[in-house]
């Protein structure tokens, strides 16, 4: 299982907003996470947190592209957190190789045309809406069973796109549109997810639902989850804290 470590060049993200949100530490960051052995670095210029607002496309691509070009000197796989194709554009002819996207292709009718044309990996992750009003869309029949449909939807569109279905990843979107029920419920029947015949990538670092008054108490409850989704055929763990997760893995 892989190792992909957040690195937000933001000054409001949940965990760790304002830690790395100029030039010279996330670049500082980005070499630190290399030397624990990171596998993937996911830089992102607009948080998602619930309640958040968006930023301009053009403070998305001054945050994120100068650090892309630095860290992709040193031979790094960058991926892209983006709703934006101009702003995955621009990433990836700065050195990114996978383009991380929340919306599944959602936000931006342009999204899935161009990472076709890119001919990238593309990360879809179940989506229902804006961080504005995500908390109310959390509503479901069976969660697993219905956000494992409205993943296929976005499968279908990114391969009726022309997306290769060798360069498509998964994620189940832990936290978005869904309460701690909600995101236990995933994490329980994670097989069903891994069984759709893509590669998944699970985000739950240091998210309310683990428990804990503030994200960095939940750094504990993190690595356990890594511990418990190793075996299970997941491909790799989006966190905050890379270190801990390498060790654990190589334990």
């Amino acid at each position: 299982m892989l190792v992909m470590g957040i690195l937000n060049v933001t000054p409001d993200s949940f965990a760790d907003g304002g830690k790395h949100n100029d030039f010279e530490s996330a670049v500082a960051r980005g070499l630190e996470m290399i030397a624990e052995g990171v596998d993937i670095i996911d830089i992102g210029g607009e948080s998602t947190r619930p309640g958040a607002d968006r930023v301009s496309e053009a403070e998305e691509i001054a945050r994120t592209i100068p650090v892309i070009k630095e860290l992709a000197k040193h031979g790094v796989k960058i991926s892209i957190d983006t709703m934006r194709a101009s702003t995955a554009e621009a990433a990836i002819n700065a050195g990114a190789s996978i383009v991380n996207d929340v919306s599944g292709g959602l936000a931006d009718p342009l999204m899935l045309q161009t990472v076709a044309r890119l001919k990238v990996p593309y990360i879809a992750m179940h989506w229902r809406g804006q961080s504005k009003d995500m908390n109310s869309k959390a509503i479901y029949g069976d969660v697993v069973n219905d956000v494992i449909s409205e993943l296929q939807e976005r499968i279908d569109a990114a391969l009726d796109a022309g997306i290769a279905k060798d360069n498509l990843i998964i994620d189940p979107g832990l936290g978005f549109a869904k309460d701690a029920d909600h995101n236990w419920a995933i994490i329980d029947a994670i097989d069903q997810f891994v069984a759709m015949g893509y590669p998944v990538l699970v985000g739950a670092s240091r998210k309310r639902f683990l428990g804990g008054d503030s994200p960095d108490e939940r750094e504990q409850a993190t690595i356990d989850l890594t511990k418990r989704l190793a075996p299970t055929g997941v491909w790799a763990v989006r966190v905050h804290s890379v270190k801990p997760h390498k060790e654990v893995l190589s334990a």
